[in-house]
């Protein structure tokens, strides 16, 4: 198996601080060979600031894992870093950009299995001229220029105990209403079947489709949208051979007894989505994109510049995204997670 490729993040962030401790802990959580995408000279300095002694080894993608015992393998970028811990600087966005770019040319190219992404920040990035809302839209971007071929990003939520996808991301909550529609639910839902099927190994995917008013509108009393926009989705995902269920009240949709009747929940806004999976799984809950002819995973937190640098950040979600990035790559017929 290729190894993964772990992108360097918001420098100034926690990402590097977690990819350290991540290595050091590698035999005792028998985790599966990764490289970091960075600047190895920057590296080594985070790590010498921790106090963790962690050598750094600069390597082509191909000597990873014969490195991967002994050093951190670095690929490096073509970007010098000199971001200080919670202090973002010019070096930061063009540092993470170069990061995301090389990790998803090794994989398309065949020399790395996944992309597994260190945290970023949104708003570094758009203050340097990033045009995309965000990692996930930034892939496909990248997967188009690098093969010519289109696809539509799917971000979904996943842990053990609870599997979400939010509809629309990241949108004001005045304009979900607006930009929701049957077609986008749909081609949802038909994403998320299809990758739960062929990436997860789960033979007939149960979907769970949130309301998007209360009481999921509460036939009409309490807004039109669910049985005029979120209702004829489910049914047509149902004609398509796939098991939708709802429009449901998302607000009854993910205690214990609930969660077991689907496998995943398409919910329509940001917060419905993401508030029930940070609440159950805070720690280890861990973000992937669907819809692309790669693997993407990715912590399930952001970058807590209030802590960088100092020793304290919990690196379980990335363990997690990397474990998970290493099954979901696995060769079909292989073990996967549910």
């Amino acid at each position: 198996m290729q190894p993964l490729a772990l992108t360097l993040g918001e420098p100034a962030g926690i990402g590097p601080d977690i990819a350290l401790t991540a290595w050091r802990r590698r035999s005792e959580l028998a985790l599966p060979p990764f490289y970091l995408v960075g600047d190895p000279q920057f590296m080594a300095g985070r790590a010498g600031r921790l106090g963790l002694d962690v050598p750094i080894e600069a390597v082509e993608p191909g000597a990873a894992c014969a490195t991967f015992a002994a050093a951190l393998p670095v690929v490096t970028i073509d970007e010098a870093v000199t971001a200080q811990p919670g202090r973002p600087d010019p070096s930061s966005a063009p540092a993470a950009i170069a990061a995301i770019r090389r990790a998803v040319h090794d994989v398309l190219s065949g020399t790395a299995c996944a992309v597994v992404t260190n945290p970023v920040a949104k708003s570094v990035l758009y203050r340097s001229g990033f045009a995309e809302p965000g990692h996930t839209e930034f892939l496909a971007t990248l997967v188009e220029d690098m093969t010519g071929t289109s696809a539509q990003p799917v971000m979904m939520l996943w842990s053990p105990q609870l599997a979400v996808v939010p509809v629309t991301i990241h949108l004001p909550l005045s304009q979900v209403p607006a930009r929701l529609s049957t077609k986008l639910i749909v081609e949802t839902g038909r994403i998320v079947a299809r990758d739960l099927a062929t990436r997860f190994g789960i033979s007939r995917p149960r979907l769970a489709i949130a309301g998007l008013n209360p009481h999921a509108g509460e036939e009409g009393a309490l807004g039109a949208e669910d049985r005029t926009v979120v209702a004829p989705a489910v049914e047509q995902l149902r004609k398509e051979g796939i098991d939708a269920q709802g429009p449901r009240p998302a607000d009854t949709m993910f205690h214990d007894a609930a969660r077991a009747s689907y496998d995943a929940a398409l919910c329509m806004y940001h917060d419905q989505a993401l508030i029930p999976i940070k609440t159950l799984a805070f720690d280890h809950a861990v973000n992937v994109t669907l819809g692309l002819p790669l693997v993407r995973t990715s912590p399930d937190h952001g970058t807590a510049f209030d802590i960088a640098g100092t020793g304290r950040a919990d690196p379980s979600s990335l363990i997690a995204a990397i474990r998970l990035a290493a099954r979901l790559a696995m060769p079909a017929g292989a073990a996967a997670p549910r």
